[in-house]
């Protein structure tokens, strides 16, 4: 599908690719990996055709589409949003609107004798192209499309300039997987998409007909999509087949083995030299000392990444708050016509570590600066506990920044006076390293200012933390430190994530928010996903995680999802189910809590496990679907060529050669593709008998 070959690429003096050759065959899921900085999105410009190599080329067929998707910066205008999107298929709607014209021409009785059959022949090479790609199909896929992307049909109207940034994006998203390019490049696609986007996107790509590159710091999404990583580190590429999980395994087994075989090649070469110092001017020697030196000049010094140091972090001490630490009642809230919230209630307690999920718009962000004190509820009241120290890290929190000060200043600045020798081990921590610590905030880009506004929020003493995505923009070792430092927090965490690792690893209940109701499901996340797939309930929201995810072997009761006003203090959980009452004011026993033993690292493995099962599955059925799509082909090019037969056993249909010569090398051309398709089809109906 497409080869680098010698590639070399470099601003000024840094090196980011040298001298690499690798290459990526069709219907391959690649994962690019590195450290920021490494090169990944110039990788995908290169392959994209938007930056040149210095040296060596970028080799694809001729044919090849190539559609790419930048991490931001598009905007769409001038049509709806329907129309944009359908716009992926224009040549089809170019066809459609012939057709159309051509049937009002044919109905026109004015219309001479003479260019009726001219027109009827051009209306029906037109409907046969506009059939056999499934042109007929073109609203159906649309809409899919949209919908999966999150949009509604009432949006589709609208005009593409009132969509917001992260909107503008999923336009763009939406409308490279309509057009299906051959090569799709994607750079951080899930960073403006919900979690029900997201899932509805691995699916999307897992299907997908052709080659797919991208760039993610979702750990599930990459297990879910990718079949291959490629790790961008000390200016060359590094393949490791199979997903992102085993990825991280083998690379740390490998960059263990390469350490090891440093160290052993530094202490022989210290060795040779010792020698060589010691005898450098003995005469019986010098035969000795040359061959010494003549080996260390062939010593190609073995390259290893440079160890970064992994940074373990606690929050500034504080003092405890209250038990309670908010309390919602009646709360109800709307921006002009659209209710976020209908009279919703929430308690809060001291310790809670409660998600908020729902879809984009569905009103997290809205219960967030509700809860904070930044906007007030239209009507309700909301009471704030004892002693409560909050820390609100808003979505837009990277533009609060002053951008007058340094890196350094913004977080000495507020900081505890303890705390400030951590200053520099935090920024390390997420990426700010030697001079970087003394620029200004106004010269950092988006992502480097969230980074920073991160690292600012780990060093100010809270007992109450409210968190609207603050994984966002960071990458997998950033988020690590985050991770990190809030699974040892002591307070009382409340946040909103589209990353589900993220979510899996803190969260102990669940709200889950959508039309107007704020639901609470006491228990963690596993639990949550638990009793909305087997708990018999009738979900009134869309499950806004994981689509599809299998229960545990060991299933439990469910938690009983609670009004959010009425929700269990700390560490409730789900009831057992009554036993027979023999006793007048007998009362059922509780069930005993799930079992924690081991808990993290059996969660781990069966989650790995079902995500490989997962995945085997969707294999196996995009297999028979590509058998079923061979099958469909190969009987509609027979019966082409049957019909071809008929057509040259006319009597004289060889008298005319101008009109006979045609049909011939149709007929040619038909038999090749058959012969090629049965090829194919026999490969794949090989491939599925094994795998059965």
């Amino acid at each position: 599908m497409i080869q680098l070959s010698s590639l070399t690429k470099s601003f000024g003096a840094r090196v980011l690719l040298e001298n690499v050759t690798w290459q990526v065959s069709d219907r391959e899921r690649v994962g690019l990996c590195g450290p920021n900085g490494a090169g990944k999105t110039t990788m995908l410009r290169m392959l994209a055709g938007m930056d040149e190599p210095d040296q060596g080329a970028v080799i694809k067929p001729a044919s090849a589409r190539v559609g790419y998707l930048p991490q931001d910066g598009l905007t769409h205008e001038g049509r709806t949003l329907y129309d944009e999107a359908a716009s992926a298929f224009q040549w089809l709607l170019d066809a459609k609107a012939e057709m159309t014209a051509l049937e009002d021409r044919l109905a026109d009785p004015n219309v001479p004798v003479s260019e009726h059959d001219a027109m009827l022949h051009r209306y029906s090479d037109l409907q046969d192209r506009f059939r056999l790609h499934d042109g007929y199909a073109v609203d159906l896929k649309t809409d899919t499309v949209l919908r999966g992307l999150g949009f509604s049909p009432d949006d589709y109207q609208k005009p593409t300039q009132t969509f917001s940034g992260g909107w503008q994006m999923r336009i763009a998203l939406a409308k490279l997987l309509l057009e299906r390019p051959d090569l799709l490049l994607l750079d951080e696609p899930t960073n403006h998409l919900d979690l029900d986007a997201r899932n509805w996107l691995e699916d999307y790509l897992h299907d997908y007909p052709h080659s797919v590159i991208l760039v993610s710091h979702d750990r599930f999404f990459l297990d879910a999509v990718v079949d291959r990583i490629t790790d961008i580190n000390l200016r060359t590429l590094t393949d490791y087949v199979g997903s992102y999980s085993h990825y991280l395994t083998e690379r740390t087994e490998r960059m263990d083995r390469l350490r090891a075989a440093k160290r052993e090649q530094d202490e022989e070469v210290a060795r040779v030299k010792m020698f060589i110092d010691r005898f450098r001017y003995q005469a019986t020697k010098a035969s000795q000392v040359q061959s010494r030196i003549k080996m260390l000049e062939k010593v190609v010094p073995i390259e290893v990444p440079p160890e970064r140091r992994r940074v373990h972090f606690k929050f500034p001490t504080c003092e405890k708050s209250g038990r309670t630490v908010f309390e919602l009642k009646g709360i109800r809230k709307a921006y002009g016509a659209v209710n976020v919230f209908a009279g919703i209630g929430l308690h809060i307690e001291r310790g809670d570590r409660i998600a908020l999920l729902g879809p984009n718009g569905a009103g997290k962000s809205t219960l967030m600066r509700m809860l904070s004190g930044v906007e007030e509820p239209d009507l309700g009241e909301r009471t704030i506990g004892h002693q409560v120290v909050m820390q609100y890290f808003a979505q837009d929190e990277a533009v609060r920044l002053d951008p007058a000060l340094t890196v350094h200043d913004t977080l000495s600045s507020g900081s505890p006076l303890h705390m400030v020798p951590m200053i520099r081990d935090i920024l390390g921590g997420f990426l700010f390293s030697g001079d970087d610590v003394y620029k200004k905030v106004g010269v950092l880009s988006g992502g480097e200012r969230t980074r920073l506004a991160v690292a600012r929020m780990l060093l100010r003493p809270s007992n109450t933390l409210l968190l609207d995505e603050p994984t966002n923009h960071l990458d997998l070792d950033s988020k690590d430190v985050l991770l990190d430092a809030l699974m040892d927090y002591g307070g009382t965490l409340i946040v909103v994530s589209h990353d589900r690792y993220f979510i899996d690893k803190l969260a102990t209940k669940v709200v889950e928010i959508g039309h107007g109701q704020a639901v609470l499901y006491p228990g963690t996340y596993e639990e949550f996903h638990w009793s909305r797939t087997h708990a018999g309930q009738v979900p009134s929201l869309p499950d806004p995680l994981v689509a599809g995810r299998k229960a545990p072997a060991s299933a439990k009761p469910a938690p009983v999802p609670q009004a959010a006003g009425k929700a269990a203090g700390k560490g409730a959980r789900p009831a057992a189910p009554a036993a027979p009452s023999h006793a007048k004011g007998a009362r059922p026993a509780p069930a005993a809590p799930p079992a924690r033993t081991d808990r993290a690292a059996d969660y781990e493995a069966r989650k790995r496990a079902e995500a490989e099962e997962r995945k085997k599955e969707r294999a196996r059925k995009a297999l028979r679907d590509r058998i079923s799509e061979l099958e469909s082909r190969i009987a509609e090019r027979e019966a082409r060529v049957k019909a071809l037969e008929t057509r040259m056993s006319e009597p004289g249909f060889y008298e005319q050669r101008d009109r006979s010569q045609p049909v011939v090398d149709e007929h040619q051309k038909l038999m090749w593709e058959v012969g090629d398709l049965i090829n194919q089809w026999e490969g794949l109906q090989g491939h599925a008998e094994e795998e059965s």
